[in-house]
């Protein structure tokens, strides 16, 4: 309908440019003549007084086919001026005759078959009335149409030619609007079916779980579907136009570099870059080339958050160890704290009997309070292997650190530099945990912070609720984050930090660290850990939400990730 009413509105536009140009012409040439030019006039008010009311019509007109008969209206009227106007200008003789051609031509795009010829059988029969009439005079005395000044010969052939001409011009344009109307139909067509397969296709890319990205031949970002957007954290606008290798800070060895450099097969590695919040993201990534009528055009990448897996099954490799070791470990400190004991309570009955000298009772002494020390440290790695059972409850988590934090910043006080900003989060952050140990836990990682700071710095404690993905299955956690500004940990030390007895301090035990990872692990928790050296270090430690979320997994003796 909207198509027709744009032909209307053609039609009713090119109406009004015709008669202004040839009425408007024709009128400035009879006044230079002195002539009468009454007709003139009212052909010209007549047909902009019609224009209007045809335009404040069409507006209340709604059906399609209303329309094409209020076309067929105009068209007649026109027809109907027309012959009115070359019926005073001259009949046969009169130069307005070229106005039939053109109404047959503009009739042509009324849509209905063979209106070409219609309207030049009704030119011609119109045309052949004034030609009879004038060649006849049988109008003559009402002054309209007088008597020819050619032959009857002479009229006849002009009459002829003007029908031939109309009989032309009405095949050609029927012929071309015909054409024309399917072209137009095959072209809206070959539109929609393009609109669907584009639609269909964007559907699927922006249905897949994977993230999705192309790229043109200069490996500049050309797409990136939702679930890209959602593991990196960038939106398509953020991304677009720029190398992918810049957004996923893919920095590789030379020798991968030339591999991803000229991709002319499916290449499958992982990438470990950074969400656009900071935080790190491992993804497997698949980079196929992307051709265009047999010539590559650029890349499309297929990814995997992998973030979350590698963290669990770096969990899981240091909780079985760390298991193996407890027991192990545990056996060997009782069979040495029963000996240990003897030997202590004997140098104690030794100081106590013997009449040494002074130096032999220092060095005594030096043996008891180190017996003593090695019993304290044994005792506390009992408590480390074989820990009490927890004392669960729903506690809101902010409120555990907020009085953890009073004892924490007392101890801030007596660092030199230190600083603590605590961040958290507006919802209360309910989750069951024992209220003590986790206390121990705040406790541990903030003097492991102030440790790793000794010329002073910021430690920045945050809280929140993120959404995880375990197999499918999802989960909210909560998680606290300890965020220092210290020297960091080396790379070949992360593996090592929740090792019992392993540490980098002068002073210490090497359990602190070692008892968090218990104390979490026993929550059914995990804890993440991102460093720099020169840049601080990050320790998040992850809590389910509740106890039926999904996450206590690896207490079942199976590796979460492949948990049915």
């Amino acid at each position: 309908m909207e198509e027709i009413k744009a032909r209307i509105y053609w039609l009713m536009g090119w109406r009004v440019v015709i008669v202004t140009l040839l009425l408007g012409l024709s009128l400035a040439f009879q006044v230079t003549k002195g002539e009468r030019v009454e007709t003139f006039y009212a052909l010209i008010v007549f047909t902009y007084a019609v224009t209007i009311i045809y335009a404040v019509v069409i507006r209340k007109v709604a059906d399609p086919e209303m329309l094409v008969q209020f076309a067929w209206a105009q068209i007649v009227v026109d027809f109907l001026l027309e012959t009115i106007l070359i019926a005073r200008t001259g009949g046969i003789e009169s130069p307005f005759a070229v106005l039939y051609v053109i109404s047959v031509t503009v009739a042509s795009l009324v849509p209905r078959r063979r209106v070409g010829l219609l309207t030049a059988s009704l030119c011609i029969i119109l045309l052949g009335i004034l030609t009879n009439v004038q060649l006849y005079g049988l109008a003559e005395v009402w002054g309209w149409l007088p008597h020819t000044r050619l032959s009857a010969a002479e009229t006849l052939h002009a009459f002829g030619v003007y029908s031939l001409a109309f009989l032309v011009v009405g095949f050609l344009s029927g012929a071309l609007a015909d054409q024309l109307g399917q072209a137009d139909l095959s072209l809206r067509e070959k539109e929609l079916g393009l609109s669907h397969l584009r639609a269909f296709h964007e559907n699927i890319v922006h249905s897949i779980s994977s993230g999705v990205f192309t790229t043109d031949e200069h490996d500049r970002i050309t797409s990136f579907n939702p679930a890209a957007q959602e593991a990196t954290g960038y939106t398509f606008e953020q991304v677009q136009g720029r190398p992918w290798r810049e957004v996923f800070h893919w920095h590789p060895s030379r020798l991968e570099d030339d591999r991803t450099q000229d991709v002319s097969a499916n290449m499958r590695f992982d990438v470990e870059c950074k969400r656009s919040d900071g935080n790190r993201l491992i993804l497997g990534m698949t980079l196929a080339p992307l051709h265009e009528r047999g010539e590559q055009k650029g890349l499309v990448g297929v990814f995997k958050d992998l973030t979350q897996i590698r963290d669990l099954e770096e969990e899981m490799k240091r909780k079985q160890w760390l298991a193996s070791l407890g027991e192990m470990s545990a056996g060997m400190a009782h069979e040495i704290r029963n000996p240990l004991g003897a030997l202590a309570g004997a140098m104690q009955m030794l100081r106590k009997d013997l009449q040494a000298d002074e130096t032999s009772q220092r060095l005594m002494e030096i043996a008891v309070r180190e017996a003593t020390r090695l019993d304290a440290i044994i005792t506390e790695f009992l408590q480390y292997a074989r820990p009490p059972a927890l004392n669960l409850a729903e506690y809101d988590l902010n409120k555990v650190l907020a009085e953890t934090l009073d004892l924490v910043q007392h101890e801030a006080r007596t660092r030199r530099g230190i600083s603590i900003r605590a961040v958290p989060c507006a919802e209360a952050l309910w989750t069951q945990v024992d209220q003590d140990q986790m206390k121990q836990v705040f406790w541990n990682l903030a003097v492991n912070a102030f440790d790793a700071m000794p010329n002073g710095g910021q430690l920045t404690i945050t809280t929140g609720c993120r959404k995880v993905d375990i197999a499918g299955r999802k989960a909210d956690v909560v998680e606290v984050s300890f965020h220092d500004a210290g020297e960091g940990i080396p790379k070949n030390n992360l593996d090592k930090i929740f090792l019992p007895f392993f540490t980098t301090k002068k002073k210490g035990s090497g359990l602190g660290l070692a008892a968090v990872h218990r104390i979490v692990d026993l929550h059914g928790g995990w804890i993440k850990v991102e460093s720099q050296e020169g840049q601080g270090t990050r320790f998040g430690v992850c809590l389910p939400r509740t106890a039926d979320s999904g996450i206590r997994l690896w207490h079942e003796g199976r590796e979460p990730w492949k948990r049915s």
